[in-house]
């Protein structure tokens, strides 16, 4: 490749495709509203990168049932599980030189990750107490973000160990889906100092002492004697975590604001995808974390240039008229071709000359569903 292939127009470093992402980057977050096929993109993306050879790891939100078992999820399960080697060569995969290529996937159990942090960050006696209490089992319910806050420590802890050349992380879906950048803090502000307080009132502090004596005394009222008890001893134990806690906070985002990581949106036509799109890329921008890309799924972009059915000619008189027939659909769907081409030109603009916008077919309804992942992530990379 010449310095000039290398480089757009202006003399800045062209933009990976989604094939050069999978082969070069440590760690794909997919981000995008519910609903756009953002797990089917996750998993077509890490079949991609264990064909370039790679072992790949993508770590999923309750995929639907048919794409888990594609996978070989189980919902229970409490490590990932591995995509057979030779069910993948069945379907053509060379799985890169030498066969290095591995696939697993996890789908993420808050319980399990949380579970693991508190294990790793306190010590057994700390760890002991907190899992015994009834509120450990309930704060999945207590604290918001739980589920954003899991996904962010199990990509810290994945990459951490380096077992994986690449994680793709599809994101929870939610109104902003970088909520999961916000999680720890907003699992910090529900464990804060100040909240730590009334439960663990110090010495001399006879204002803190009365306050934890009324909380108590409501609690127990409502969620019957021993709850507060209970109560105390999480946060005790819990109060020596919060150093820990933070730090994997702040790996997690230098991991995700380097050039090892890279975020593409998937969207729809669905204009409501389309304009949330948008806003996620924004945030992205405010803070300047790389963005890849779009992905434009369920797209029927690449058949705007098609032929319509009237440019064949034909000489058998039946066949005109069944022609003829079809008009009226292909003019339809030519109409919707051309107006997700349309999309998907308007987003290339939006994604400026440092990132790309590629369009993804709707996957036909096949007896495999991983051989549709396999022939997605052709069409992807």
């Amino acid at each position: 490749m010449s310095p000039k292939d290398a480089t757009g127009s202006h003399g800045n470093p062209a933009p990976m495709s989604l094939g050069e992402l999978v082969r070069q980057k440590r760690v794909l977050v997919l981000c995008g509203p519910g609903g756009v096929g953002k797990t089917t993109t996750s998993a077509a993306l890490g079949l991609a990168g264990a064909q370039a050879g790679r072992r790949v790891l993508v770590l999923t939100i309750d995929p639907a049932r048919r794409l888990a078992d594609a996978l070989g999820l189980a919902l229970a399960s409490p490590t990932p599980q591995p995509v057979p080697a030779d069910r993948l060569r069945a379907l053509g995969l060379d799985l890169g030189e030498g066969g290095t290529g591995t696939l697993d996937a996890w789908m993420l159990d808050p319980k399990v990750v949380f579970e693991r942090v508190i294990r790793v960050l306190g010590t057994p006696e700390q760890a002991d107490k907190i899992l015994a209490t009834k509120l450990f089992s309930h704060l999945s319910e207590l604290a918001s973000g739980m589920l954003e806050y899991t996904a962010g420590e199990a990509l810290y802890a994945f990459a951490a160990e380096g077992r994986y050349d690449l994680i793709v992380l599809d994101t929870p879906p939610s109104r902003n889906a970088l909520d999961f950048l916000d999680a720890p803090e907003r699992l910090s502000a529900f464990l804060e100092d100040s909240i730590l307080k009334v439960f663990i009132p110090k010495e001399g502090s006879r204002f803190m002492a009365g306050a934890s004596r009324l909380v108590g005394n409501v609690f127990g009222r409502v969620f019957g004697d021993g709850f507060m008890t209970d109560l105390s001893v999480f946060f005790q134990a819990f109060g020596g975590l919060f150093g820990g806690m933070r730090a994997h906070s702040d790996g997690v985002a230098k991991l995700l604001a380097s050039d090892a990581s890279a975020f593409v949106l998937v969207t729809s036509p669905d204009e409501d995808a389309l304009r949330e799109a948008a806003f996620f890329q924004k945030e992205l921008a405010r803070r300047k974390l790389p963005f890849a890309g779009f992905v434009l799924n369920r797209s029927l972009a690449k058949f705007a240039a098609w032929p319509h059915p009237s440019e064949f000619g034909h000489k058998d008189p039946a066949a005109s008229r069944a022609i003829g027939l079809l008009n009226a659909f292909a003019n339809e769907e030519r109409a919707e071709a051309e107006k997700h081409d349309r999309q998907l030109a308007e987003l290339r603009t939006l994604a400026g000359e440092q990132a790309i916008a590629v369009a993804a077919p709707m996957l036909l309804d096949t007896s495999d569903p991983l051989a549709g992942l396999v022939t997605l992530a052709r069409e992807l990379t």
